[in-house]
């Protein structure tokens, strides 16, 4: 079989997380399971994996999955990775074990988890405030990823998500619109049709011998209706180091330009790579500019706790006595030590000290405390651990490419890792014999809800939401489970 014929689960998330938490306890295959088309048994399912009706008119959404993850104290990950190095990971076969349970399609889907900034944003009179409040969103679109392990399934070609969150007013659909490359195609708004958030993702990821690198592609646009605005944006790069050896530790990097269609305004946040000592682990700086490119305001903080704001002259003369009363004394580190061999890990720098708040500073986002329970749940926050969950009255609903009837997912979310591992297998040949048979027939593959065009604000190509999902019809959707 040739390259052009074989299915790749593109790897599209190591995350970081420490090498002895992440080690959950073994699960049983005993645990729930799920027929994605007959709806069948929810036996075993616990207290607190039962979703409620209703409370106060919203739906509660459960707290915890239906099983604790998995072992992986006996993969040999050298064994795997060693013939990757240099190549890029979505031409490589990754075994389950590798994986948490969600596609990627409902991994973008968390960038939803703080929608309240994009609300408050659109509330907000002012535009440089606006362009605050977005800046602390696109910073929380990230911060899920702190402490992540496993990485999302790569959805099948026209695989969909759709969600819909009364309580925090939006709803949204996703489809994956491409194989090859991979690219995840995604529109959310506003229940009260006050925003728009939409893009395409295509991360570009390679392996280097001790870490994972993923290059972000794609581009993010919010529109806000009721000013008239868009604001458009691409993610920070990521490294995941000792993926072989040592702790797992993730670091952002890199700038991220939001710009102000409107107005002309931008924000320049840094993601700063984590140095030599380590002091710049997690930190985020930058500044908002007019349109006259005028620098009104500082943001700092720290994408995996909290971002703030404050004016530039106050920054400024803060920084300034900061170093007058700071130790000047430069270190260097011996040459024994940065030169490193391959096969030691990367040390984590020591966690620093959490973020020096600036007097008069306005604080514009603070990351949510996630389940005590976390740890063995994949590291998941509150809002991802309700992402794969369904009710017989969602199966009635939801589109049947939808992912929460992938039943490898549901496998391996119900602990049953080998019956997870043989549907993976049966999908990925599914989707090669759906390929080949188009190809003998000479037809191109047709996307339902998207289709590429020029995006209107950033002047790009970009796939574009072409309307009709939630009239739900359904007829002519790929059977691709």
């Amino acid at each position: 079989m040739n390259s052009e014929e074989e299915f790749y689960d593109a790897v599209t998330g190591f995350e970081s997380d420490d090498s002895e938490t992440r080690m959950g306890p073994m699960v049983s295959s005993d645990s729930l399971s799920f027929s994605s088309k007959s709806g069948s048994s929810t036996s075993g399912q616990n207290v607190h994996n039962r979703v409620p009706t209703q409370e106060n008119g919203i739906k509660k959404h459960r707290s915890a999955l239906p099983a604790p993850m998995f072992s992986r104290n006996q993969l040999s990950l050298w064994s795997i990775l060693k013939k990757c190095i240099g190549l890029e990971l979505s031409k490589i076969t990754m075994p389950i074990i590798f994986n948490e349970p969600l596609s990627f399609l409902q991994r973008i889907t968390e960038y939803m988890e703080h929608t309240y900034l994009i609300h408050k944003a659109s509330m907000l009179s002012d535009s440089i405030e606006r362009l605050q409040t977005v800046a602390a969103f696109a910073v929380s679109a990230v911060a899920s990823q702190w402490e992540r392990t496993g990485k999302p399934f790569n959805p099948l070609l026209g695989e969909t998500y759709e969600l819909r969150r009364d309580d925090l007013g939006f709803r949204l659909i996703s489809e994956q619109v491409s194989h090859h490359p991979p690219i995840s195609a995604f529109y959310s708004e506003s229940i009260n049709k006050d925003f728009v958030f939409h893009g395409s993702i295509y991360p570009k990821l390679k392996f280097w011998g001790k870490s994972v690198e993923a290059e972000p592609r794609g581009t993010i646009t919010l529109e806000l209706n009721k000013h008239d605005e868009a604001y458009s944006w691409t993610n920070p790069s990521c490294c995941v180091h000792n993926v072989i050896i040592g702790k797992l530790w993730i670091e952002q990097y890199g700038t991220v330009e939001i710009v102000n269609h409107s107005t002309g305004e931008k924000c320049l946040l840094h993601f700063k790579p984590c140095g030599l000592f380590g002091k710049e682990l997690h930190r985020v700086e930058g500044y908002i500019q007019d349109k006259s490119k005028r620098k009104v305001c500082v943001i700092y903080g720290k994408w995996t706790e909290c971002l703030w704001c404050v004016d530039t002259n106050t920054y400024e003369t803060y920084k300034k006595n900061d170093k007058k009363g700071g130790d000047q004394k430069k270190f260097k580190e011996p040459e024994d030590v940065v030169r490193a061999e391959n096969d030691e890990a990367d040390d984590m720098p020591e966690i620093q000290e959490t973020v020096q708040v600036i007097p008069g500073s306005k604080l514009l986002w603070r990351i949510a405390a996630r389940p005590s329970h976390s740890s063995q749940m994949y590291n998941f926050t509150n809002f991802a651990m309700m992402l794969n969950e369904l009710d017989e009255e969602m199966k009635n609903v939801f589109a049947p490419t939808d992912c929460r009837f992938r039943p490898d997912i549901r496998a391996m979310e119900n602990g049953s890792m080998d019956f997870a591992g043989a549907e993976k297998e049966r999908l990925e040949e599914k989707q090669r014999a759906a390929r080949k048979e188009r190809s003998k027939n000479e037809e191109e593959w047709r996307t339902r809800w998207f289709r590429q065009d020029v995006n209107q604000h950033t002047r790009t190509t970009d796939w574009i939401y072409t309307g009709n999902y939630w009239e739900r019809n359904y007829e002519d959707c790929p059977d691709i489970y």
